[in-house]
């Protein structure tokens, strides 16, 4: 691979001259990227099992979606969403076709698909039906609504007050949820498995659940898959092996592979309440982004894609398993979905979370520590078996060392 002229710490100092502190980044510049691997500015070399938090579904780099952008780069790349464009338009064609949704919002990013449905659910719910329902432990992004909607208090430190309307329901808890439920309610808003909060799944009966409460109390459900979408589970969207459907579903992370996208998908009947002038987004459904998220999404409905990502994930998680077997006393279990899997840590090594994190850094992989429980694990869907031992190997080295 091509080398960078400039290396990691003269990239660093120049950064961190400039740059806002609010990244406690590592000292790696990254410069390229292929499949599963990335490459820094001092040339070495690192095993992504971290896809830019559930971005990079199909690798670093993938050839399909580079030519795609290649060429849209070269055709347009920009125009106001006053007037149509092909790429928008086939994006929300097959993410029509292939979800149970009927109509689709153009977003840039996962907060903003989310404001998108949060603003949907209260317009729709009308005159003095404005409160969200969502639960403990839930990320929904950072704005300030979807950090009000977020579940974490040590989100929210600094930035009171919150704005109104958001309330939160103990996770797993159906009766405390429907305990909130009031006149005010338009909608219960929460991730099938909770990324950020420790790779933490819901239940399918509390979901099935929720759906109900939902159609006793006309409420809407809204779904954010922003990290569960796009295969990562190992069906297109995780709503899928649930069986429930959403009223609202949010999108982002994994549709652009890396380009910045978000998607807000609903029935034609709630889509109604927007109308000109009722939302919008400066650069959702860019044609440059849509094409990339055509190319992803071309890739994923390949036969045998999905197929291989759930092949893969119950490899990954049975060599997780093997492990946590082998050091009790560090790993309590695994959890999660597909290719987004958590290693539980025993309430002793919870504090040796983030070290054991730096230490795969330190031997080239990259990972991260969620929720303040769980090692997280969800690399590019595409990653070889021998890749995952090769992860496996490293970790088993940390773990072996740290081990008490």
């Amino acid at each position: 691979m091509k080398m960078t002229e400039i290396g990691n710490a003269e990239l660093k100092k120049r950064a961190d001259a400039v740059f806002i502190g609010n990244y406690a980044r590592y000292p790696a510049a990254m410069v390229r990227g292929e499949g599963c691997r990335l490459v820094d500015g001092d040339g070495r070399e690192y095993l992504d099992f971290l896809a830019g938090i559930a971005v990079c579904s199909l690798g670093h780099c993938h050839p399909k979606v580079t030519e795609a952008v290649r060429e849209q780069a070269g055709l347009l790349v920009h125009v106001s969403n006053l007037y149509y464009t092909e790429p928008m338009t086939r994006l929300a064609e097959l993410l029509v076709a292939n979800s149970f949704a009927e109509k689709v919002f153009m977003a840039n990013s996962g907060a903003e698909a989310n404001e998108a449905a949060i603003k949907l659910a209260r317009i729709n719910g009308g005159q003095g039906k404005f409160e969200i329902i969502s639960l403990t432990g839930s990320f929904h992004g950072r704005t300030l609504a979807t950090v009000a909607a977020t579940g974490q208090p040590k989100f929210h430190e600094g930035f009171e007050p919150m704005p109104a309307g958001f309330l939160h329901a103990p996770f797993g808890d159906l009766e405390a949820i429907e305990k909130l439920v009031t006149d005010r309610t338009c909608a219960i808003l929460c991730e099938p498995l909770q990324g950020e909060g420790g790779v933490r799944p819901l239940e399918k009966e509390y979901l099935q659940g929720i759906r109900k409460l939902c159609d006793e109390k006309n409420l809407l459900l809204i779904f954010d898959e922003i990290q569960t979408g796009m295969g990562r589970t190992g069906t297109l969207f995780a709503y899928e092996q649930l069986g429930v459907i959403p009223d609202i579903m949010t999108l982002a992370k994994g549709l652009g592979n890396g380009l910045p996208i978000g998607a807000m998908l609903t029935s034609t009947q709630l889509a109604a309440a927007f109308v000109p002038g009722t939302h919008a987004s400066t650069f959702g459904g860019n044609p440059v982004a849509s094409a990339a998220a055509v190319a992803v999404l071309g890739v994923m409905l390949e036969d045998g894609f999905l197929p291989g990502v759930r092949e893969r994930s119950l490899y990954f998680r049975g060599e997780l398993e093997k492990l946590a077997e082998r050091y009790p006393t560090i790993i309590s279990r695994i959890r999660g979905l597909g290719m987004i899997l958590g290693a539980v840590l025993t309430d002793t090594a919870v504090a040796m979370g983030t070290d054991i994190v730096n230490a795969m850094f330190e031997k080239g992989f990259l990972m991260n520590f969620a929720g303040n429980v769980a090692l997280r694990f969800v690399p590019p869907l595409v990653v070889t078996m021998a890749e995952i031992d090769e992860l496996i190997s490293a970790l088993d080295g940390v773990l072996a060392e740290v081990n008490v």
